[in-house]
């Protein structure tokens, strides 16, 4: 068991990583535009995304699975530790880079290290969030600004009143994204150690089961918390007000239309509902809030016409999510072969 926590450590890492990179997103406008303190977002982010975690993380882990089963916990380990060190090192440079993106460029790391067959479906799916989900959280924004616009005139809300409901509203749905984030990202960092996994189910009262891989997800959403509190700010303050100026309420509207997309694809009730009745539904992968916020903010430009957006900052961020998964493949390549030959521990 103490064996399997050394190893464990590197997704706890990466999960600090995530919490500093892509889980403060969600609350990223609202303290930029000073409607919600850091502290407030931190510790409200950081009971709902432990919630998302354990609630609902189940669904979107099982397409990452599926592009790289890892049955070795000493190739688990160096998965989790290259994209982690990668996250970091984009974070420290101020890129509010994906998550998603490492893991993946990880895990295709270790499948040509150990000449397994890429699952071409379950990458597809993937990377094609990549792109989908941006767009959708812009199309989301470009919606919900002219209904908030609309809401705000037709009404005439004094604007002490509408200061006090903005500032509740960023509370709600930072919790729903964080919620969100929990359940769509949880996968990334505690994904690859689901078939390592040395926990027993635990039954509560015998009202109800904590599964054993509800407790690996528990401390995998512990370490993203603990991120948002020791290293967020820095990322907080590009994605809030790095690329395009917000106001209070469109930072709402930011904050919700990324919550929105992260919850479809994280949500397993939607899509057996959608199924069900007989219509496509999205895939259940985990997917970058970074990039939903981008996507988001984005969409609130174009609504004001395309103006004042700094497209020298979104390219260097754009030039980030291209990096990300190459850096990370590489890294992981390189320390499966000294994990490997130096330290003489299975990979695969």
């Amino acid at each position: 068991m103490l064996k399997f926590f050394f190893f464990l450590s590197s997704g706890l890492f990466l999960g600090w990583s995530l919490g500093a990179n892509d889980a403060a997103n969600i609350f990223g406008t609202a303290v930029t535009t000073k409607m919600v303190k850091f502290k407030t977002a931190a510790i409200i982010c950081s009971i709902f995304v432990i919630v998302g975690a354990v609630v609902s993380g189940a669904g979107a882990s099982h397409t990452l699975g599926k592009l790289g089963a890892i049955n070795e916990i000493g190739g688990a380990f160096i998965v989790t530790l290259s994209a982690a060190i990668t996250v970091l090192w984009m974070t420290k440079i101020g890129l509010p880079v994906s998550t998603s993106q490492a893991i993946v460029g990880a895990i295709i790391g270790w499948n040509f290290f150990s000449k397994t067959t890429i699952n071409i479906n379950s990458l597809t799916q993937i990377v094609g969030t990549w792109i989908f989900s941006p767009i959708l959280s812009a199309f989301f924004a470009f919606i919900l600004f002219f209904f908030a616009k609309k809401i705000v005139e037709d009404y005439k809300i004094h604007l002490l009143r509408l200061d006090s409901f903005t500032r509740v509203g960023l509370l709600i749905v930072g919790a729903f994204g964080a919620y969100s984030l929990g359940a769509n990202n949880i996968g990334n960092i505690m994904g690859v150690f689901i078939n390592s996994v040395k926990f027993t189910d635990i039954s509560i009262a015998n009202l109800c089961q904590f599964s054993a891989v509800q407790q690996l997800f528990l401390l995998g959403g512990t370490a993203i918390a603990i991120g948002v509190f020791t290293y967020s700010k820095k990322v907080m303050l590009t994605v809030g007000g790095g690329i395009f100026k917000l106001s209070p309420i469109t930072a709402l509207v930011v904050v919700l239309a990324s919550s929105m997309s992260l919850f479809i694809f994280a949500s397993q009730g939607l899509h057996n509902f959608l199924h069900s009745i007989h219509l496509p539904a999205f895939p259940l992968v985990p997917v970058s809030s970074s990039q939903a916020v981008i996507g988001a903010v984005m969409g609130i430009s174009l609504a004001k016409g395309g103006r004042n957006m700094n497209f020298g900052k979104l390219g260097q961020i754009s030039v980030g999510w291209i990096i990300t998964p190459i850096a990370a493949a590489l890294l992981t390549y390189i320390l499966l072969f000294f994990m490997q030959n130096v330290f003489l521990q299975k990979v695969f």
